[in-house]
């Protein structure tokens, strides 16, 4: 038999380990086979930059709600969005210079945040995905495959866009709207920590949560129909 993939998604353990010390797990579960990783995650939390950075981040998660309590059944109310959340949490780090790598299809929102976030007092560097000005040909992009073919195309360059903010010394990056794979590269290349404010969804008004909510009736078709390198093998699905 191959090794037991770690499923935590699929663990159905009332009680878990992971929340409680008298709780238990699955057969695949990490906390009670992994503990060369948490040792080794531990040590990394030793780093005082990267400790302050998890603390902070602990102490915002606790701010969210109101009315916490030692009582069990008291109800906590979440009462922060998360733009509200991503301004406090860089001031808890004492964070001056903020970037913005954005999707030219949101640059509304872009401008709409950096406003927001310079009202707030923090120096805003913000980087459109398009920067350079590179064509599409560069990285091998066939006229078939441009959005619209037989037309001069530039384009997204997350890598340069990252590196625009390195070169700008940024102390924290908000994406904004990158495309699946671009928000990749960005990730990858920011030398700065990054957090996500906007995920690009086209159909579903940048709510892509909502294809999980409704994968057992409208889109039922994600868990019947097989998604290839072209797109979807088409599927008799019926129609809700």
């Amino acid at each position: 038999m191959g090794k037991e993939l770690i499923q935590c998604a699929k663990c159905r353990v009332k009680k878990k380990i992971c929340q409680t010390e008298e709780g238990t797990g699955p057969s695949f579960c990490p906390t009670l086979n992994k503990h060369q990783a948490i040792s080794q995650a531990l040590e990394i939390y030793k780093d005082p930059q990267i400790r302050e950075f998890a603390r902070q981040a602990s102490i915002q998660e606790g701010e969210c709600y109101a009315n916490r309590s030692f009582e069990e059944k008291t109800y906590t109310e979440p009462v922060k969005t998360r733009l509200q959340e991503v301004c406090e949490f860089a001031a808890k780090m004492n964070y001056k210079k903020l970037g913005i790598a954005f999707c030219n299809g949101l640059r509304e929102e872009a401008m709409l945040l950096q406003n927001i976030l310079e009202k707030q007092g923090f120096e805003v560097i913000s980087v459109v995905c398009k920067v350079g000005g590179i064509p599409k040909e560069e990285i091998g992009i066939k006229e078939k495959e441009k959005i619209r073919p037989g037309q001069p195309e530039n384009m997204c360059s997350p890598i340069t866009q990252a590196l625009v903010l390195n070169e700008e010394g940024t102390d924290f990056n908000i994406l904004v709207g990158l495309c699946v794979g671009h928000d990749s590269l960005f990730l990858k290349y920011s030398q700065a920590p990054c957090t996500v404010l906007v995920v690009k969804d086209r159909v579903l008004g940048h709510n892509p949560v909502a294809a999980l909510y409704t994968s057992g009736s409208y889109y039922k078709k994600l868990t019947q129909a097989k998604f290839g390198k072209g797109g979807a093998v088409k599927q008799n699905v019926s129609c809700q």
